[in-house]
């Protein structure tokens, strides 16, 4: 059976001279002794929602520490960021732009009170046009949303120049101060959560069946924007948001399915386990406030609402038939969590590698840790503004990585935070477009103008409109013992650089062909050191705080994702 079959030729792999993780007197895990390219074997993937650069570490490593709030104080040689200058802080373009109007403002410091922020537009066309041909000066006008109250402009359009800091988003300021961030990664295109999602596994957003249209919405155009464009070769190009079809939490009315491979199907065809793992996905799950189903819903205290967990626009895995879970069925047993087959090995799988975050927990407590886990916060824990916030935000990272720094597979993870989009906040770094398309729905660099000269490729290989990129420039961090120390990275990656990292670790460089950006992406070799020891010490943070803390805190050793 698979299983076994996987099973023997692992172990038959470790006669070969591959190292376990877990001792000399521990047998190997079936993923443990699979060939890797580097000393990681396994990879997890926190992937949140919409933060800009700037947004989160714009004054990095400078915090303002006032009384009161968690303080930072960065450590001798901390690198500098290409972030935001004094210049940018007090003559920005964006203040000084007079087509801001009222609006315009400079970037100003969001306080830890005001982690309850407005969600900005972060339509595809909307950031072009804030972009303004490369001037970065629009994004009052185009972008920002206001919130009532708070200081600064957190009233106005003008909220969209607002920045955390150390205080605020504390803890990913003291794991950037002990592993690897990037100051240089970039959506692959412009646009919001749906797309962004597509990058991180598919590399490609060419190819949407449309599946359910009950309201005759047409293509996206600059006066009407949609979720989809025409692609100028007969096909369709997703650039908003859109839910994932036959999901049963989907909305009703407006569904699509995507063609093409994503990185699921790859590691399907090496035998390779892996998982989609999503807070609120599980529907038998009862919350503490009684809530299941889709349904699923938690309080977030910091934006005073119910937040439901599971959103289904956010599902990477959703939009393809050959890694969907459309009733989000549960796994055979907690021994199938990331195989293909079902426990027994006779069967497919019900789960079809679809599962809840708190089955991530339980796989890697009982010894099945997967070798590439793809993991979504309960949504009022995903950062995403308006109904998340960092707050909360910090709170899923650190458990998640509380978590793996006490297991035995710690030495041999790696674990990448990473983001769907930029919600549309200001960021000053501008990325002239490597990926042209000229629909009507673009404006970046003119009117039905993205970029210049030829189109990104689409899944039947001819060039086509819709993926005009890269965007935004969005934080990018890697955790494990083998990331480098206090270490910012300048070389460009993007998201599809994830897809690359698990393709050349895994598949000997295998790739997803039809145009996705896995063949062109950077790499994230400059975030790790393989030369010599990993640095296994592990470095527990704070949930609430951010902070450093000399030992593990209570309860991470049996975390729930609510």
């Amino acid at each position: 059976m698979m299983r076994q079959t996987m099973l023997a030729a692992a172990l038959a792999g470790a006669a070969f001279g591959l190292s376990a993780c877990g001792g000399s007197n521990t047998p190997l895990s079936v993923q443990n002794a699979l060939v890797t390219a580097t000393p990681i074997k396994h990879v997890v993937v926190i992937y949140g929602e919409n933060v800009s650069f700037d947004h989160y570490f714009g004054t990095y490593p400078n915090a303002t520490n006032p009384a009161g709030e968690p303080a930072f104080n960065a450590a001798a040689g901390t690198p500098a960021v290409n972030g935001l200058t004094s210049a940018l802080l007090t003559s920005n373009p964006n203040f000084t732009n007079p087509g801001n109007a009222t609006d315009a403002a400079n970037p100003f410091r969001l306080d830890r009170t005001q982690a309850a922020s407005a969600d900005q537009n972060h339509a595809y066309t909307a950031e072009q046009l804030a972009e303004d041909n490369g001037a970065a000066d629009l994004f009052p006008k185009y972008t920002g949303k206001a919130s009532a109250g708070g200081a600064g402009s957190f009233g106005t359009k003008g909220q969209v120049m607002g920045y955390y800091d150390g205080n605020t988003v504390t803890a990913l300021w003291n794991y950037a101060q002990h592993f690897a961030m990037s100051d240089n990664s970039v959506s692959d295109t412009y646009g919001p959560s749906t797309p962004g999602a597509l990058e991180a596994v598919s590399g490609q957003t060419n190819g949407v069946q449309i599946v359910l249209n009950a309201n005759n919405l047409q293509p996206s155009t600059v006066a009407a924007p949609t979720f989809y464009i025409n692609d100028g070769q007969g096909g369709l190009g997703l650039v908003n948001d859109v839910d994932p079809a036959y999901d049963v939490c989907s909305n009703k009315s407006t569904t699509v399915m995507m063609t093409g491979t994503n990185i699921g199907d790859l590691l399907n065809a090496a035998n390779i386990t892996w998982g989609g793992f999503m807070g609120g996905f599980d529907l038998t799950g009862v919350n503490p406030n009684g809530t299941t189903g889709c349904a699923r819903s938690t309080l977030n205290t910091v934006v005073n609402s119910t937040i439901t967990d599971y959103i289904p626009h956010h599902n990477w895995f959703k939009y393809y038939a050959s890694t969907s879970n459309p009733t989000h069925a549960r796994p055979s047993a907690v021994s199938a969590i990331g195989y293909t087959s079902a426990a027994n090995g006779a069967t497919k799988d019900p789960a079809n590698h679809e599962y809840d975050v708190n089955d991530f927990y339980t796989a890697v407590k009982a010894g099945n840790y997967p070798s590439v886990s793809f993991l979504k916060a309960p949504a009022y824990q995903d950062a995403h503004p308006g109904y998340s916030d960092p707050i909360n935000e910090q709170a899923f990272v650190t458990q998640v990585v509380n978590f793996l720094m006490q297991q035995p597979d710690w030495s041999t993870t790696a674990v990448i935070v990473a983001y769907d989009d930029s919600d549309g906040w200001y960021d000053h770094v501008y990325n002239a477009p490597t990926s042209a398309s000229y629909d009507s729905a673009d404006q970046l660099n003119g009117a039905g103008v993205c970029g210049s000269g030829t189109q990104g490729v689409g899944i039947s290989g001819k060039p086509v409109n819709g993926r005009c990129g890269p965007g935004t420039r969005l934080p990018f961090m890697v955790i494990s013992p083998w990331a480098k120390s206090n270490y910012v990275s300048h070389q460009r990656i993007s998201q599809a650089s994830i897809v690359r990292f698990i393709e050349d670790n895994w598949l000997g460089g295998k790739r997803l062909g039809g145009g996705s950006f896995d063949a062109t992406a950077g790499a994230l070799s400059d975030l790790f050191n393989f030369n010599g020891a990993p640095n296994v010490t592990p470095v527990f943070v704070d949930p609430a705080q951010g902070t450093v803390l000399s030992a593990a805190p209570a309860g991470s050793t049996s975390p729930v994702s609510y």
